[in-house]
């Protein structure tokens, strides 16, 4: 159940990549076990928001608050300290690691450089742990027994599955999902749904998606980007008869889709 407890504000967020404004003013709540919808048009801002919240860009102006206190925009090596973890468009996965390896550094804390040797240079009791946890989260993805392959031998549904695996790992208050579905068939879809409903009873989410049937079964509340503005907010059926989002994006997406 979605409670009324704010664990992530955003407020006046900008972002610009030299002349081009990617990201104007915007604001946005997630609360507690809260799945919420990012969508809009290629190019609307999307995942310059997740990047933001990643460390991969640096704001022009904007502030953030997480779990009632103002932070200063994390970098990516402080995402874990701070309870947040993402998964890539790209799945990006190190293909040349074994499974388990790549779900360990999911949970690594290490140095900003060399952190695969890091990571993985773990001695004794640590690394045993960390195994652990990287095997058991693995099989409540039902991917347990690939953990010993190389990420490079998967198929695209499994290393979709060790992705969000890796994301998981380091027990995250904030999961940030990037295009979960895409690439995916009607029965990874399917699991993937019945995943997200699952995770929000102990994480808070955040899916930027272009699947609109999963966009709709599974978030609570909706945000359109376009031209890196919120255009329009709420609930799925309030977006869905949006008129700004239905000439802006849903109109062209379900024609797309034909």
């Amino acid at each position: 159940m979605t409670s009324t407890e704010r664990v992530l504000a955003i407020r006046g967020l900008s972002v610009n990549f030299g002349g081009l404004k990617a990201l104007s003013n915007v604001d946005i709540d997630l609360n507690k076990g809260e799945v919420l919808g990012l969508i809009g048009p290629n190019g609307a801002g999307k995942t310059t928001v997740f990047n933001a919240l990643s460390g991969l860009v640096t704001p022009a102006s904007g502030s953030l608050e997480l779990y009632g206190r103002s932070v200063k925009w994390p970098k990516p090596y402080q995402l874990v300290d701070r309870g947040i973890s993402r998964t890539l468009q790209g799945v990006g996965l190190f293909p040349d690691l074994t499974v388990s390896e790549n779900v360990m550094l999911g949970a690594s804390k290490f140095a900003k450089a060399g952190f695969i040797q890091s990571a993985l240079g773990l001695s004794g009791k640590d690394e045993e742990a960390l195994k652990s946890k990287s095997q058991s989260t693995l099989e409540r993805l039902y991917v347990g027994g690939v953990a010993e392959r190389k990420a490079e031998t998967l198929s695209y549904p499994d290393t979709k599955r060790v992705s969000i695996a890796r994301a998981l790992v380091s027990e995250p208050q904030i999961l940030l999902l990037d295009e979960p579905a895409g690439g995916l068939g009607a029965q990874d879809i399917e699991w993937l749904n019945s995943l997200i409903r699952h995770l929000r009873s102990n994480t808070s989410i955040i899916i930027v998606e272009h699947h609109m049937d999963v966009v709709m079964s599974v978030c609570d509340r909706i945000y359109v980007l376009n031209f890196g503005e919120i255009i329009a907010s709420g609930d799925p059926e309030t977006v869905k008869n949006d008129k700004n989002v239905i000439e802006a994006y849903l109109g062209t997406h379900s024609k797309a889709r034909k």
